[in-house]
């Protein structure tokens, strides 16, 4: 896909740039036919166009998303083939994790123009890996691995990447004079030598073989101090058996075993004894091997050329999807891409922050006011177990009331009963007289 035009004419001295690639993804479907997907396996996530869930804007942010969970994912573009020797190496491309990712890589490959881009997979030669990958909270890098005559080597410094949801700008520069430049968002976050911080060559030096350290080399810096005598006192035991513990009453030797009391921490112990130091009169200092020229090694002053270069890929596996690649960049001029980046992420990054946060806020909202409404509801489900637990105890009171009454009206019928028969036996007596 060809540069815009409005970009090609805003950097001084642009007719001696060269853009091998780039891609933004504006043209709806049609990166479908740029980008082939690898059949080395038969159950690769799929990519789709999307500008995700927040952005600056909607038709420039659009970029490849990861769809599907749990998936290796294999994609690829092809480029007309070239090498970067005596020439800058840069190496650009936009990674938004909006998924919140907790592992999964957001790197690209670069590889050689006859690659099979349908077999591509996790063990094919490719020139370099750029950019970050994150998994759990111990991983959080961005990687640069570079293949130096058939084997990958990889960088020896820890370059944090970023582990938010927003998009980011991911640039690497490599240099014709054996030196690299990483930066994250326009701003350079590390830089180097090749030789010095990856391990392509053997050492420069080595420890001279032939030299030991002499048996008499005293490099004890403090001695113990012969004059220094352990106190006759000093050794006490560490625990000791509780003075205040009483045998329990219900003891039983004869079921229980001997009793004893618990141990407790003696005040008295001291700990092991050891003799006071004092300076080594025979000090020499720390013993330094001597070093010599490695005979093995080799100069190389074309670490950083590839040849035939010819595509870009996207090689990776994600646990969780949402990752958005965009705004694709390899040329030579590191002034070139950084006026890209400015173009092109810069001019969206403040407004995609601005929807993300407004997006948090209402979703903050919607998690209170639920919350709200949960606590609401759960009050009212209270107020009317506390009625209804009312209500019974009412009941209970009314049942133990009419009870009351019916004990009550039941004596006072007993009373009035022998009353009655009380007063037949007197009519039974008088007429009996």
């Amino acid at each position: 896909m060809l540069l815009p035009l409005l970009l090609l004419s805003s950097v001084a001295g642009i007719a001696q740039s060269t853009v091998y690639f780039t891609e933004q993804f504006a043209d709806e479907d049609a990166w479908e036919s740029r980008w082939i997907e690898s059949k080395h396996k038969s159950d690769y996530g799929k990519f789709k166009l999307s500008a995700g869930k927040f952005y600056g804007d909607l038709e420039k942010d659009k970029g490849i998303q990861t769809s599907q969970d749990a998936k290796f994912y294999a994609l690829s573009a092809r480029f007309e083939p070239f090498n970067n020797e005596d020439k800058n190496l840069v190496i650009q491309f936009t990674v938004k994790h909006e998924q919140k990712i907790d592992c999964g890589g957001g790197y690209i490959k670069l590889f050689p123009a006859d690659v099979d881009q349908e077999a591509i997979h996790g063990e094919s030669e490719y020139f370099l890996m750029f950019g970050p990958d994150i998994c759990g909270y111990s991983t959080k890098k961005v990687h640069v691995i570079i293949n130096y005559k058939g084997k990958n080597h990889l960088i020896k410094k820890d370059i944090k990447c970023k582990d938010d949801e927003l998009t980011h700008l991911y640039t690497l520069i490599i240099k014709p004079d054996q030196t690299y430049e990483v930066k994250i968002d326009n701003a350079k976050v590390e830089s180097g030598n090749l030789e010095d911080d990856w391990d392509f060559l053997p050492a420069k030096k080595i420890k001279d073989p032939e030299v030991t350290k002499p048996e008499d080399w005293d490099d004890r810096e403090t001695i113990n101090d012969v004059d220094d005598k352990k106190p006759e006192d000093w050794d006490k035991p560490e625990n000791i058996p509780d003075p205040d513990a009483k045998k329990p009453e219900d003891w039983d030797d004869e079921m229980d075993g001997e009793w004893e009391p618990p141990m407790i921490p003696n005040p008295e112990y001291k700990g092991e004894w050891k003799p006071k130091q004092i300076k080594n009169p025979s000090y020499k200092g720390a013993w330094v091997h001597p070093e010599i020229d490695n005979p093995e090694y080799a100069p190389d002053t074309n670490i950083y050329r590839f040849q035939n270069i010819g595509a870009i890929g996207l090689d990776l596996w994600q646990v969780k999807s949402g990752t958005i690649f965009d705004n694709f960049l390899i040329t030579d001029d590191e002034k070139y891409a950084e006026v890209f980046g400015s173009k092109t992420w810069g001019k969206t990054k403040e407004p995609e922050k601005k929807m993300k946060e407004k997006q948090d806020e209402e979703e903050s909202k919607r998690i209170a006011e639920e919350a709200k409404k949960k606590d609401e509801e759960a009050d009212e489900e209270a107020d009317e177990e506390a009625d209804e637990e009312a209500d019974e105890e009412a009941d209970e009171e009314d049942e133990d009331d009419d009870e009351d009454d019916d004990e009550q009206e039941e004596e006072e019928k007993k009373d009035e009963e022998e009353e009655e028969d009380a007063s037949e036996d007197k009519t039974a007596t008088k007429d009996e007289l």
